[in-house]
């Protein structure tokens, strides 16, 4: 356990020093209750970064949740996800015939702990958001109890661009914005439209 706190604070301090993380809290503030943190996905490295902005009492109760297909395949990956982030892995496989998702995201919320969630599925190589899958409007439906803060990651896709082994030195930015504040009878479309206006919300003004 010490050695696995160590290596987290390790990895932790290398993430901040590589991107000049800034994280800007627009409309909220760490707090220790149930939280799922939804935000953009450009990269491999974007929840190491959410993960690394949290303060570390926050930081060791919030869990990323991973795709299985990608973290659980070589015995170094394991590990991390595992042991050092303790990852909420996910079969995305289609047919999948394990654990139902959100029945393993619901557990770490029962259990007042915090999730970082990417609800576009998959790692957006262009500009703006991909639609949302529907595991966010069943969490927040299933846990009315766990706050939804939308979280922008600026400049990490540029950072380390898909298939670059050298990083390019950038600032990145965080911006957590304000709770997803519940609407009664809101339809899936409704809700997930919502949830993806308020992350549009907090990106830069494009050039």
């Amino acid at each position: 356990m010490f050695v696995d706190r160590l290596l987290a604070a390790a990895l932790c301090g290398f993430a901040r020093a590589l991107t000049g993380v800034r994280a800007l809290w627009l409309g909220s503030e760490p707090d220790a209750r149930p939280r799922v943190y939804f935000a953009n996905h450009r990269s491999h490295g974007d929840f190491v970064l959410i993960w690394a902005s949290l303060p570390p009492p926050l930081r060791r109760r919030t869990r990323p949740v991973a795709g299985a297909d990608y973290w659980l395949t070589t015995p170094l990956r394991r590990f991390l996800i595992n042991r050092v982030f303790r990852g909420v892995c996910i079969d995305r496989r289609p047919g999948r015939s394990g654990p139902n998702p959100v029945a393993q995201m619901g557990e770490a919320l029962a259990a007042g702990e915090s999730l970082i969630l990417f609800p576009e599925g998959t790692r957006n190589m262009g500009d703006g958001l991909l639609p949302f899958k529907s595991g966010l409007h069943h969490l927040a439906k299933a846990h009315p109890e766990a706050e939804l803060i939308p979280v922008w990651i600026e400049n990490l896709g540029r950072v380390m661009p898909k298939g670059s082994l050298i990083p390019v030195p950038l600032l990145c930015t965080l911006s957590f914005g304000p709770p997803l504040a519940p609407v009664e009878g809101e339809s899936r479309e409704a809700f997930l439209s919502r949830a993806r206006s308020a992350l549009l919300d907090l990106a830069p003004p494009a050039d």
